[in-house]
């Protein structure tokens, strides 16, 4: 297929998209219009029944469950097929080029970026583990906290730090990480089966509304969902650096 033909499709693809979604924009209600039953059942009882301050989180990791276990399985598929295709376009021959990590150079940056990047890395995971952490209780909530944690690999690799990347090469740990993240929210709604007879029936204990420790399950899912979205994402972005580090070895 050449050139001219790929961008054919693209630009067609483009415009049918902008049509259906233009059509789908405009059949949505304005901002005064009144809420459905459902969306005022949960506004009026998701705090109370689920003892989670949060009720987006409530809706997320209780109510709707089912559909936010979809959207984290399109996330680690989405990964996992990106992380596929940038190591098979990744030639043999260049690891054997970059096996002496200790001629790779760190990238051109300031000196800004070099002193106060890893602390900004650090602050990442921080903030993201109370993103997570925090999430029934405040906005946030797994995947908002996911995608901070994972940045804390993209600051060390914007700091300057290439070799410290290339010598880490956490693959296999993000990997682990992603797997573990989607197994164990799947597991969460196993529990709800084996324990309350129905998948992602919240079975643990509610607490007192506004503690940590409170709306049963719905931490638990926090904690799995900001895993796996953590080890998606920085598993791409590891990928990435990877081929350009071995890609380009010693002239790095």
């Amino acid at each position: 297929m050449t050139r001219r033909v790929r961008l054919a499709l693209f630009l067609a693809s483009a415009v049918g998209l902008a049509v259906v979604l233009g059509f789908a924009l405009a059949g949505l209600p304005g901002f005064d219009a009144d809420l459905g039953r459902y969306a005022s059942f949960v506004a009026s009882h998701a705090v109370s029944q689920r003892r989670g301050t949060n009720s987006v989180v409530d809706v997320a990791f209780d109510y709707r469950a089912i559909d936010t276990l979809a959207e984290e399985l399109m996330i680690f598929v989405a990964a996992v097929g990106a992380a596929v295709l940038l190591a098979h376009a990744r030639d043999e021959s260049d690891e054997g080029q970059a096996a002496d990590l200790e001629a790779l150079r760190a990238p051109s940056t300031s000196d800004l970026l070099r002193t106060f990047g890893p602390g900004l890395a650090a602050v990442a995971i921080v903030l993201g583990v109370y993103i997570v952490t925090h999430g029934h209780l405040s906005p946030g909530g797994g995947f908002q906290g996911g995608v901070i944690l994972s940045t804390a690999l993209v600051l060390v690799f914007v700091a300057g730090r290439t070799l410290a990347a290339a010598r880490t090469r956490p693959l296999a740990p993000l990997e682990v990480a992603e797997a573990v993240g989607a197994a164990g929210f799947a597991l969460i709604g196993l529990g709800g089966l084996v324990f309350a007879s129905v998948f992602f029936e919240n079975f643990l204990p509610l607490g007192t509304k506004g503690s940590l420790l409170s709306a049963g399950t719905i931490p638990l899912s926090n904690v799995a969902v900001g895993i796996e979205v953590a080890g998606a994402f920085a598993l791409v972005f590891a990928e990435l650096v990877d081929q350009m580090v071995l890609g380009r070895g010693g002239d790095t």
